[in-house]
């Protein structure tokens, strides 16, 4: 006796059909799976059957052999539940064979054979379109996410034996064809609430724009973490294809619960305590995505950046350089998005009031030395806009004027933003941080006079190669800003004001 369905398996953010056959033949009863099944999947073994007894269906009292095809692709993740205990029950003629034909199964089984939320349904439906098949079935409350994607028959059910039934034409249970609107989202702070920070307010507008990372240096209490939650609110919105990567993320990592399509631009905010696997994404052998992936096409807030561990901030390089984070273990690599505006926050030094004008620094030289040292050259030098924000004066404190609110900056930003795609349309890039060096400096349009300044910059910044272009692309984002074609002196100047060192006396002289 011998049957065969199409499941799916999670290889980083993307979805691999897996063939599913089963054998019943004779021995004693158990249940094999062969075709490098991971923990997860081997661990399935122990619900399916009770799943299956449960659901008032009948396990075969035989040897049942599973094999996962291809034999050379690592299975993880418990999402091959449903379509191994399908696949037994069509080779015991439970269920016609070829109602399960063109259909792909995903989900996790309980033992008493209900349909559990499971991650990554959205990557596994978008799988399933791919390779031609005309449906897939998933559990009810994934059924939302799954109706994502166009094109393809979702049927969503509540139990193995809901499934079992629309397989044997006794049930209709679907989705409708058309998903549900995306929930509003209400990000609950703007920039309006501000007061004074006329220059980080500048700064962030800036970082928006042309997608900049940011570090924000000052005294606790100056307002860095309330204007780093603040840039979301100015980022242009997600296009339907942004918002399906930053949807099909959040299903992988167990996130997304029953709603749909994400709408807003993901905020994430990690605690300095965080490992090297919780930033960049990783830990055991069901390769998850990090903070990092999860703020993917968003924020990624790092609030006392000299608390996070040495090796965790390093590790950020590659995906502040290449907006992707690769994941190497011994059974394979999974690449994963990482294209995110990083903002983080940091005191001058350890006590946290080197340069405050009102409270003086107690801390040690050596001490200063080593606090700053925790940052290394090469990670600062992939930061586009380093500032300092210094400590509000008692006139902004008690002032009652509110600033710009979030919606007219963004007003700017979205059209500083089509410009940029409108010139970067044949190269596949969106904003101007994206761009790689030479890119950057032919498209730049730099005046004479910029050509100047920067010329000059190069001997009394020591700007390296990296530092050099990045300047370029946060002068062009100035320019785009002004909605001037060419880059002028003054955006220069202004780009290269945003390059603050760390050294003391930089220090000293802002505040």
């Amino acid at each position: 006796m011998y049957g065969t369905v199409i499941g799916v398996t999670l290889l980083g953010v993307h979805g691999r059909p897996v063939v599913v056959e089963a054998h019943i033949g004779r021995g004693l009863p158990s249940l094999t799976i062969t075709g490098l099944p991971g923990a997860s999947v081997q661990d399935g073994r122990d619900r399916i059957r009770p799943a299956v007894e449960s659901s008032g269906l009948e396990w075969p009292l035989r040897r049942v052999v599973v094999n996962l095809s291809p034999g050379n692709l690592r299975k993880e993740g418990p999402g091959l539940d449903l379509p191994i205990a399908i696949c037994v029950l069509c080779a015991s003629a439970q269920v016609p064979r070829d109602r399960a034909a063109g259909l792909a199964f995903v989900g996790e089984l309980s033992l008493r054979g209900a349909l559990v939320p499971t991650p990554g349904v959205l990557s596994a439906a978008i799988a399933a379109s791919r390779s031609g098949l005309r449906g897939v079935v998933v559990p009810e409350a994934n059924a939302a996410e799954a109706a994502l994607v166009e094109g393809l028959e979702v049927i969503g059910v509540r139990t193995l034996a809901e499934a079992v039934a629309y397989l044997r034409g006794s049930s209709t249970a679907r989705l409708p064809a058309s998903p549900p609107p995306p929930p509003r989202e209400d990000p609950g702070v703007d920039f309006a609430e501000v007061r004074g920070q006329a220059h980080a307010r500048r700064a962030l507008e800036v970082a928006a724009a042309g997608g900049h990372n940011v570090l924000m240096v000052g005294s606790p209490g100056a307002g860095k973490t309330m204007l780093a939650r603040r840039l979301a609110t100015i980022l242009p919105a997600l296009s339907r294809e942004e918002a399906l990567e930053v949807t099909q993320l959040h299903s992988i990592a167990g996130l997304l619960g029953s709603s749909g399509l994400r709408s807003a631009r993901p905020f994430r905010a990690p605690h300095h305590s965080i490992s090297l696997a919780g930033l960049l994404g990783g830990g055991g052998s069901y390769l998850r995505p990090g903070e990092v992936s999860l703020a993917h096409h968003g924020v990624l807030f790092l609030d006392e950046l000299t608390e996070f561990h040495r090796d965790a901030i390093e590790g950020l390089r590659q995906p502040l350089e290449d907006g992707r984070v690769v994941i190497t273990r011994a059974a394979g690599s999974v690449e994963f998005p990482a294209r995110f505006t990083l903002v983080a926050a940091a005191n001058p030094c350890p006590c946290g009031y080197e340069g405050d004008p009102r409270r003086q620094c107690r801390c040690l030289p050596h001490r200063v030395q080593a606090y700053r040292q925790k940052l290394s050259g090469p990670l600062l030098d992939r930061i586009d806009i380093r500032l300092f924000v210094p400590r509000l004066s008692k006139a902004e404190l008690l002032g009652e004027a509110a600033g710009e609110p979030s919606a007219s900056i963004r007003e700017r930003v979205d059209q500083a933003r089509e410009r940029q795609r409108r010139r970067y349309g044949h190269t596949g890039f969106s904003c101007n941080a994206q761009l790689p060096g030479p890119l950057a400096r032919r498209e730049a349009g730099i005046s004479a006079g910029g050509q100047d300044v920067l010329a000059r910059a190069v001997d009394t910044l020591a700007l390296t190669g990296r530092g050099f272009d990045r300047a370029i692309k946060v002068a062009r984002t100035i320019a785009d800003l002004d909605g001037a074609h060419e880059v002028s002196s003054e955006h220069v100047a202004e780009a290269l004001s945003y390059r603050m060192d760390l050294s003391e006396e930089s220090l000293v002289r802002a505040g």
